[in-house]
């Protein structure tokens, strides 16, 4: 009965602590610390990066817009003395007329352009893709002077030996014309393009080649359809500066071509700034037409690009 009975009685608590009065911090409501869910960091990333990509556009963008608004614009519209960026009247004629100028014909001048840039190009190709392909599969005595000398080359400019090649594109009778500018061009890019196409043949294993071979293939075989499939990236790269070098090259094609129908877009562009008076609307016109081309071929380049980096995969 004594047991049952002390069993029963409640227990004692602490006075302290059942005499202290509830603070605030006691009464005030636990908060829930929110938590992202990883899709959600993701969205945000995207988003942000779009942002970001979106105001480079518009940086880049801008002056080409300023450019084409200028080329559908009047003469004494874009000199006004309180010009608009848009234009009042949408002058389409201008890239008609612009043709037909007596400053310069156009015509042989874009013909010019798309023959020495082309033809530049392949030049390029034909001698740098061997010579990176051998350079980086085989060692031979002088390999890295050889490198060496070709790298330096980048140092050299068309426009510090403007005057030396003149000379000697006159002492074998080729200069202005065509032929001229595009060992000129072709020789100025070459070097770049070797040593790119060169760190892409020697980032595919020797195995490569050695399986190949020991299958039958030959040194072109090897070269042509098991190598250029895995190199496809670093082609189109070489592809594309020598072809926007050549297609923008100034200062050689200003000594060397002295015919105003061999001179390449670059070069007539000048023709329409006078020391008194300039065509600027004819300058922005000349200008966009020039753009196309280049744009064309990164629009061409994208999709061989792709394919390249994931042919070696699939193959």
């Amino acid at each position: 009965m004594t047991a049952l009975t002390s069993s029963t009685q409640p227990t004692s608590t602490d006075p302290a602590t059942s005499a202290r009065p509830a603070t605030p911090s006691d009464q005030r409501p636990k908060r829930r610390r929110k938590r992202y869910t990883e899709d959600q960091v993701t969205l945000g990333r995207v988003v942000l990066r779009m942002a970001a990509g979106f105001v480079v556009l518009i940086i880049f963008v801008i002056p080409y817009l300023i450019m084409f608004f200028g080329s559908v614009k009047t003469k004494s519209e874009i000199r006004s003395v309180d010009p608009t960026y848009f234009p009042t009247e949408w002058h389409w004629e201008n890239y008609i007329n612009m043709w037909s100028t007596p400053e310069t014909p156009l015509v042989q001048n874009l013909i010019s352009t798309i023959v020495i840039a082309v033809f530049a190009t392949l030049l390029v190709l034909l001698v740098a893709l061997p010579a990176a392909y051998y350079t980086a599969r085989f060692r031979f005595p002088g390999r890295m002077v050889f490198l060496f000398l070709v790298i330096v080359t980048q140092m050299l400019q068309p426009a510090v030996l403007t005057s030396g090649l003149f000379r000697q594109l006159s002492f074998f009778g080729i200069s202005d014309t065509w032929l001229a500018m595009i060992l000129v061009n072709a020789a100025f890019n070459l070097s770049f393009a070797t040593w790119i196409m060169h760190s892409f043949f020697a980032s595919v294993p020797k195995e490569v080649d050695e399986a190949a071979q020991i299958d039958g293939a030959g040194r072109l075989t090897v070269l042509f359809k098991i190598n250029l499939p895995l190199v496809w990236p670093g082609i189109v790269t070489a592809i594309v500066f020598t072809f926007v070098a050549c297609w923008n090259e100034f200062a050689a094609s200003l000594v060397i071509l002295s015919t105003a129908g061999n001179q390449p877009l670059s070069v007539a562009l000048t023709k329409f700034v006078g020391q008194y008076e300039t065509s600027w609307h004819f300058v922005f016109g000349v200008s966009i037409v020039a753009i196309i081309p280049v744009v064309v071929l990164f629009m061409l380049i994208e999709k061989r690009l792709v394919g390249g980096l994931t042919a070696g995969s699939v193959k």
